[in-house]
């Protein structure tokens, strides 16, 4: 992302993934931001635009971005596991770079799905306290709701003209839970020509 883009290794369940962490390089740092890519078997990386987009949104927001391949993908060890093993890691991702203090948590399409189920997994011991799901995959895959208590935390961002994941889907996701939607008009499920306005919204949730 920049200059100060830091590599990082970590452990994961069946071996190491690789991640890359940026930092404000301005102001006291608010706690840590960790951050989940689309599918790996379509081509999702911690590269991918919309992933880094939301990284920048965070850190212009004073938190760490901490970002990483899936297991299988790049320099990660391992192979796809439909978002079984995924979660397993992003939980132990978060054990090594966030063990304590504030902790924010974001995924675009298949990421977002992955982070509900961690969210869900880490309700009880420790909510985050900044959540964004980008693009949520609800249409391919059984995405966990979100607690009551977590929804001012949470911005779920979705485009009007989603091809991967019609709004449809999500909304009837979103409608047995109360959980608001912001749907963005005339836009993709990869943002295209709207990844400004997306990482202006977000850090307009981060600082609110």
């Amino acid at each position: 992302m920049n200059q100060a883009t830091q590599m990082l290794r970590l452990q994961g369940e069946v071996g190491h993934l690789e991640a890359l962490l940026d930092t404000p390089q301005d102001g006291p740092v608010l706690g840590t931001a960790v951050i989940a890519h689309p599918h790996p078997l379509f081509g999702g990386t911690m590269e991918n635009k919309v992933v880094q987009t939301l990284a920048r949104a965070f850190v212009q927001s004073g938190w760490r971005a901490v970002r990483f391949n899936f297991r299988g993908v790049g320099a990660s060890a391992g192979s796809h596991d439909a978002g079984r093993g995924e979660a397993t890691d992003m939980r132990q991702i978060i054990n090594q770079v966030a063990p304590d203090g504030p902790l924010a948590l974001a995924g675009f399409s298949f990421g977002a799905f992955v982070t509900s189920h961690v969210v869900q997994a880490l309700a009880a011991s420790r909510p985050p306290a900044k959540l964004v799901l980008v693009g949520t995959a609800t249409s391919r895959f059984e995405v966990a709701p979100l607690a009551p208590e977590l929804h001012q935390q949470c911005l779920v961002l979705h485009g009007e003209q989603d091809d991967t994941v019609p709004l449809a889907s999500v909304m009837d996701w979103a409608r047995p839970q109360s959980l608001p939607i912001t749907v963005i008009p005339g836009v993709s499920h990869f943002f295209h020509g709207q990844l400004p306005l997306l990482k202006a919204l977000v850090v307009r949730h981060l600082k609110a």
